[in-house]
């Protein structure tokens, strides 16, 4: 039987401006690993900076969206996926665990990918660097289920704390110090477009950068903190901002980053990385970079482990029948069900180590970003009810303009891939 926690007072009366921000923070970091920093430097490496302006494209999109979601909850007091059950019918629920299960195993299989990759940077384990990849990425997945299992959502946040603080600095300053051509960086960000063997890419960045699903996650973490109301409205368009920025700028920066390196062998991305700021800046660059490297990649994993699960609680908790209140007050990390799925987004992707690196980051960047422009139709039907929501909380003309725009680039993108493949396939056959 789930564990119901009624919250005290204390846990819903006003916090400091830091923790006012955390979830924010938290949200866009979990996105930031194998959402930004790999994806963003292998786009780079393969395109060049003609993709800047994805990354500061998918920061703004995720912004809307995930304001549109605590916009809802704040409204409500129910999560998007409560919202999606009550109002579109059950059938949504079934469509959505189906989907979630493909995405764990992507998603998983990307960030055991990408901490192997950082771990073997920092201190390769064996002489085959594969081997080495192979060796972090299932430590790495094991160290996270233990801190997400024993720490609790207290730990959690410090020690994501830690991580995101290291990434910062490192990354950013990591990509000052190569000193790039700051024209095409800047015709790269300002004129968008998609270059050849780019659309996968460009898809792949704009969807993947600041997180897909993990947005939802986003929810059940105000929620910790008891946010609600016009006030809860005001306190996550403030630490979104922030926390987007944030994103924005790490997307930024690992393209420019990649633009300098030719990224081939999966094992050796990190390295390969760190050699070329090596070269431009000497081996502090090379060090400053590793380091921040990991720390990104593995606040991705131990962001992921700790909130993913959720959705699977709360989904069980719908099927349950369990009312809004009781859900309201259910403390899901305490369930069977939050601690059966964070046992198996840990363990069962770690096959996946065994693949390149390149690939799962695409793959998993791709079939995240499908998320995308079902959380923006939802969101436009959704949050323009006003017998659903409520007059104040509608959504602005702003927001439906950016949702339905969102909604017809991922409709152009994949109309694009469709076709692009359809040529590739009509040239083999013909060859």
């Amino acid at each position: 039987m789930p564990t119901l926690v009624t919250r005290s007072p204390r846990e819903t009366a006003r916090v400091p401006w830091l923790a006012v921000v955390a979830p924010g923070i938290l949200v866009a970091a979990t996105g930031v690993g194998a959402g930004d920093l790999l994806t963003a430097s292998l786009g780079g490496s393969a395109v060049g900076l003609a993709i800047l302006w994805a990354a500061g494209a998918g920061a703004v999109l995720k912004w809307f969206v995930n304001e549109g979601i605590a916009r809802w909850q704040m409204a409500t007091g129910t999560t998007l996926l409560e919202g999606w059950v009550a109002r579109l019918g059950r059938w949504v629920q079934w469509v959505f665990l189906i989907y979630l299960l493909g995405w764990s195993l992507f998603t998983g299989g990307a960030l055991v990918n990408a901490c192997g990759v950082a771990g073997t940077g920092l201190l390769p384990l064996a002489d085959d660097l594969k081997t080495s990849k192979i060796l972090w990425g299932v430590g790495h997945s094991l160290a996270g289920l233990l801190l997400v299992l024993l720490g609790g959502f207290r730990l959690f946040e410090k020690l994501m704390s830690v991580c995101i603080g290291v990434m910062f600095v490192t990354v950013i300053i990591t990509a000052l110090l190569i000193r790039p051509d700051w024209a095409a960086v800047g015709h790269g960000l300002i004129i968008p477009r998609i270059p050849p063997q780019g659309t996968g890419w460009v898809l792949g960045i704009v969807g993947g950068v600041g997180g897909t699903v993990t947005l939802l996650s986003y929810g059940y973490w105000i929620r910790e903190q008891g946010r609600a109301g016009l006030q809860g409205v005001r306190q996550c368009r403030l630490d979104l901002t922030l926390g987007y920025a944030m994103t924005a700028l790490f997307g930024l920066a690992m393209v420019i980053i990649g633009s300098r390196a030719r990224l081939e062998k999966g094992p050796t991305v990190a390295l390969d990385l760190a050699g070329q700021l090596a070269t431009a800046v000497g081996p502090v660059g090379r060090w400053v970079f590793l380091i921040g490297f990991w720390g990104a990649v593995f606040s991705s994993l131990l962001g992921v482990w700790q909130s993913v699960p959720y959705l699977f609680a709360d989904f069980l908790a719908l099927r349950c029948g369990l009312s809004a209140r009781q859900r309201l007050s259910l403390d899901f990390t305490k369930t069977a069900g939050y601690r059966a799925y964070l046992f198996a987004i840990a363990l069962v992707p770690l096959p996946l180590l065994w693949v390149s690196v390149r690939q799962a980051q695409l793959t998993y960047a791709i079939v995240g970003s499908l998320f995308m422009p079902l959380l923006a139709l939802t969101l436009l039907i959704m949050n323009n009810r006003g017998d659903w929501i409520g007059s104040k909380y509608r959504s602005g003309w702003v927001t439906n303009l950016v949702l339905a725009t969102t909604v017809l680039f991922f409709a152009y993108v994949a109309a694009d891939t469709v076709i692009e493949k359809w040529w590739q396939l009509g040239a083999f056959l013909g060859g």
